[in-house]
């Protein structure tokens, strides 16, 4: 039987057409011996009955079928009967009365539910073995067509814009300056290796200096670091770069790029310009450059009221050149000893040494560290975080990245306790996009006592700032930014170093990373540079956040097909697996086994 319409299409205008139809069983009931089948496919669902006194044999052959097993019907459309219509489904005003059965595959009893509701109750881990069965949930379903509809408006928008998509190889060279890599070894070549690339950086640059102008991929990437729920092993990064461009043309290019997706995907209309905020005030503000604007809860500095504090952890602190903040997690004082444990231990995972509090309850203070504070503490404490009954004052006293990152994790962890309270709304499409601008170029790293780039190494400084490379580093201001959406870093880039010498004084003045060795890994390009590279810059958004955003999901792992688990395992697959030795003796590598614990 060769299909005529989708398991959507049927109307009242194709009452009396014979049709024929092919997809999965999606439900099967009795009713007194006349066989109802709900048949779905990737568009819908459309009601087939069996009718027993119109053939004996076919009802019989209906009765047996089970559950996702794949059939094809023909038979004709007729109107269900008055009080059966289903004003929920497109087709819900008719039904096919079945004249033709052939089971194209029958199926097992599958391992979950695969309707959203029963597989949302499903272990992940379950789910991911089957992958194949999640895919059939109307939910998954909807989240690759949102991820289709998606990059097609991505790649519209920048056809519009005259950019032009270049793939660039995913076989690459090691540059071990940036995220663990995926190394590759080359039988061609015994004892070397390639890498897979973690984004196509060097590549867009040296497309920038072929002449290429507008550039666009939506490139596969490989980095192998710890998973989580907003990251993979393998990821999509909308990369984008264009030369004679300073940063006022990429925010332009791309708000007007996110306006399209949003408007394409959702029918939403999005405001731009987007906030533009600076490091340091995103920092002092929110305790972390990706901040959830959609609630308040803002960190205040008190680093001057506690110089002369009698408190002396945090007079310590204050004169000695670190910083104290407070957040007020309005109506949380009911919050259990469970709760206030995990509080502590997450401070404490970011290198507190405990978590001071103060509860509000019934007029009074109520801390151990109360008795240390002085009238005129406690109302400008009072007055700049607007402390009523009910509340509970949370501090942090440390250097100052230190003391904004313990607070901006206790920022979000007590808004999900006043969310889980009912005290606290969170809508998952209260669209608060933000510019995160005006970075350091360079952060000083403690362990290896040197100067890291805070982007990547081909960040260009503010121009203003260059003198500053020589005498004080962490001063220089990058040219970089940050899209962040609720919480959720979209994108990054920035305006790049295009002179050769810059660059290399970026690498062996600045970075300290020895001639031989920018000369092995970064020569090429150095030497592209010297045949006239045009100013340029760019951006690389994370395909598989914005779609999770888009999809109101928190885990990319549900807008992705195949995704690996948080152990970088392939549950379907059952991969990595070992391989054998002739494979080993063919790349001439061998494998040591670490040693058992």
């Amino acid at each position: 039987m060769k299909r005529t319409h989708h398991c959507a299409q049927l109307t009242k205008a194709d009452l009396g057409a014979t049709v024929a139809l092919a997809g999965w069983v999606d439900s099967i009931r009795d009713h007194g011996g006349i066989i109802f089948i709900d048949l779905r496919d990737r568009k819908g669902i459309t009601q087939v009955k069996f009718d027993p006194q119109d053939d004996a044999n076919l009802g019989a052959r209906a009765a047996q079928l089970k559950p996702e097993s794949v059939i094809a019907i023909s038979g004709k459309v007729v109107v269900r009967p008055e009080g059966t219509v289903n004003a929920s489904l497109p087709t819900g005003e008719v039904e096919v009365n079945a004249t033709a059965l052939e089971v194209l595959n029958a199926s097992d009893t599958p391992p979950f539910p695969l309707d959203d509701a029963g597989g949302d109750k499903v272990n992940e881990d379950l789910r991911l073995t089957y992958r194949y069965l999640d895919l059939r949930r109307p939910k998954m379903r909807k989240n690759l067509q949102v991820r289709h509809r998606a990059t097609k408006a991505i790649r519209d928008y920048f056809d519009a814009q005259e950019f032009i998509e270049v793939e660039t190889p995913a076989l690459f060279k090691s540059t071990p300056e940036g995220a663990r890599e995926y190394l590759v070894p080359s039988r061609i070549h015994p004892g070397q290796f390639y890498a897979l690339s973690q984004s196509p950086q060097q590549f867009k640059q040296i497309l920038m200096v072929a002449g290429v102008e507008k550039y666009f991929q939506i490139a596969r990437c490989f980095r192998d670091e710890d998973l989580r729920a907003d990251r993979q092993m393998e990821f999509t990064q909308v990369d984008v770069e264009a030369s004679f461009v300073t940063r006022e043309d990429i925010y332009a290019l791309f708000e007007g790029m996110l306006q399209k997706l949003w408007r394409d995907v959702l029918g939403t209309e999005i405001r731009t310009p987007f906030l533009r905020l600076p490091y340091h005030e995103v920092m002092n503000r929110f305790g972390v450059d990706k901040p959830d604007m959609r609630f308040g809860l803002e960190l205040q500095d008190f680093t001057e009221l506690f110089k002369t504090s009698s408190f002396k952890v945090f007079a310590a602190t204050a004169t000695g050149g670190g910083a104290v903040k407070a957040i007020n997690a309005k109506g949380l004082a009911d919050i259990t000893q469970g709760e206030l444990k995990a509080l502590e231990d997450a401070a404490k995972s970011l290198g507190a040494k405990g978590l001071a509090f103060i509860k509000v309850e019934g007029g009074e203070w109520k801390s151990p560290i109360v008795k240390f504070f002085s009238d005129a503490e406690k109302a400008e404490l009072t007055a700049k975080l607007n402390i009523e009954d009910g509340d509970i004052i949370f501090f942090a006293a440390a250097e100052w990245e230190r003391a904004c990152a313990i607070l901006g994790r206790i920022r979000l962890d007590a808004a999900q306790l006043l969310v889980k309270r009912g005290k606290l709304t969170i809508r998952h499409d209260d669209w608060k996009f933000l510019w995160v601008v005006d970075f350091p170029l360079m952060s000083y790293d403690e362990e290896r006592g040197g100067y890291a780039a805070t982007h990547h190494p081909f960040t260009a400084p503010v121009p203003e700032d260059i003198a500053l490379l020589d005498s004080d580093p962490k001063a220089v201001r990058g040219q970089h930014y940050d899209v962040v959406l609720n919480g959720m870093e979209l994108g990054g880039g920035s305006i790049r170093i295009h002179q050769p010498a810059l660059q290399k004084k970026v690498f062996e003045d600045v970075l300290k990373i020895p001639q031989d060795v920018v000369e092995s890994r970064f020569g090429y390009m150095l030497k592209a540079f010297t045949y006239g590279a045009p100013p340029h810059g760019g951006i690389a958004f994370g395909l598989d956040r914005m779609c999770a955003l888009l999809c109101g999901t928190t885990s990319i792992r549900d807008v992705i097909a195949f995704p690996k688990t948080q152990k970088g395992q392939d549950l379907m697959a059952q991969s990595p697996t070992p391989v054998t030795a002739k494979q080993l003796k063919e790349l001439h590598i061998q494998t040591v086994m670490p040693p058992e614990v």
